[in-house]
């Protein structure tokens, strides 16, 4: 979900380890969202109900290894030492921008094509409905969240999080940066890292624990921090110090109120930290599919709505009452926007 813009970040993206990991956290995503709009999964559930229920209520939580991989790779590439190593803040913002929203407009202008095409003759939740100008203008802005405008694909919310997060980044490093050159760059690295470490704080003891800032990077900065936090930890001499805050930090935020999602995301941080210093696990070549579905795992997310709402329509309406077919279809839906996800990464991303 994360795409480097340095080539630091590039060589690290590359790693086996996280493209598996983002491949298992891929397929969970789609999976959770097979489960969550049906109505497949709808007819499909007395086969399998505590492997729907498991879906519908926990995969989602997959995004929080994303939030921490993101925030790994953003500090790969912004501030390795804990200092700016990127040039005009505006630069590296419209090169972020264009590569998350070329893919991801392609995708949603498929979306809405199809939504327009099944809607006729599928009544369901799960359809978005017929878009109005200001929902596309808003959507290809990443603004629609901010307008609560209704989302026209599943997860487009992660792409202006993200979006959010990583300008939210390059603002901390820039402004760090900026400060009176006489600052020794030790300093300033310790600087840079304390503010990403008080905006880990600030997100998992306040800004986390109210939905109402849940359209705002502020209150994912918790499992985006702890992944940077991770990546100086994988690269200190000593990781001791960096575990220990993980562990305040995190363990804290969940004394004050528990929350599955901020354990996973601390898991996932911590866990990072260990396979990063282990040379076996750092040089594992991974398993080769799930490799290749991490590397195209953003084109994967952005359009798998799209396939699921397609095959949903059409095994739905020609088997309502077989529940071992719309079972097949939910596979045949995953395979499929495997296959769709592929030709979007081949021929946009």
């Amino acid at each position: 979900l994360v795409n480097p813009v340095l080539c630091m970040s590039q060589h690290t993206s590359r790693l086996p380890l996280l493209d598996t990991v983002k491949g298992l956290a891929c397929a969970a995503i789609v999976a959770h969202h097979l489960a969550f709009y049906g109505p497949m999964s709808d007819i499909a559930q007395p086969l399998a109900p505590d492997l729907m229920a498991w879906l519908y209520d926990y995969a989602r939580m997959a995004v929080q290894v994303f939030l921490v991989l993101g925030g790994y790779l953003a500090a790969s590439s912004l501030a390795p030492e804990g200092v700016a190593r990127f040039g005009q803040v505006g630069q590296q913002l419209s090169k972020r921008f264009v590569r998350l929203v070329v893919p991801y407009v392609v995708a949603l202008l498929v979306t809405v094509l199809i939504s327009a095409l099944v809607r006729p003759w599928m009544e369901h939740p799960s359809v978005p409905g017929d878009p109005s100008l200001a929902q596309l203008v808003t959507h290809a802005l990443l603004l629609h969240s901010l307008v609560d405008h209704e989302s026209l694909s599943a997860g487009v919310w992660y792409v202006a999080i993200d979006f959010q997060l990583f300008a939210l980044s390059l603002l901390i490093f820039a402004a760090v940066r900026a400060l009176p050159s006489a600052m020794a760059k030790q300093r300033a690295a310790l600087l840079g890292q304390a503010v990403v470490v008080a905006g880990v704080a600030a997100s998992l003891w306040g800004f986390n624990r109210d939905a109402q800032w849940d359209v705002w990077a502020v209150y994912f900065f918790g499992a985006y921090g702890l992944g940077m936090m991770a990546f100086w930890a994988s690269r200190a001499p000593q990781a001791t110090g960096w575990v220990l805050a993980m562990a305040v930090l995190g363990g804290a935020g969940l004394a004050l109120e528990f929350r599955a999602r901020i354990a996973l995301a601390l898991a996932t941080a911590l866990l990072m930290v260990r396979a990063m210093r282990t040379p076996a696990v750092r040089q594992w070549r991974g398993v080769s599919p799930l490799v290749r579905l991490g590397q195209m795992s953003y084109s994967v997310f952005l359009i798998h709505f799209a396939v699921c709402l397609l095959v949903n329509a059409v095994v739905s309406s020609l088997w309502p009452a077989s529940p071992w077919i719309n079972a097949l279809g939910m596979l045949l839906a995953f395979s499929l926007a495997m296959v769709a996800g592929q030709w979007l990464y081949r021929t946009v991303e």
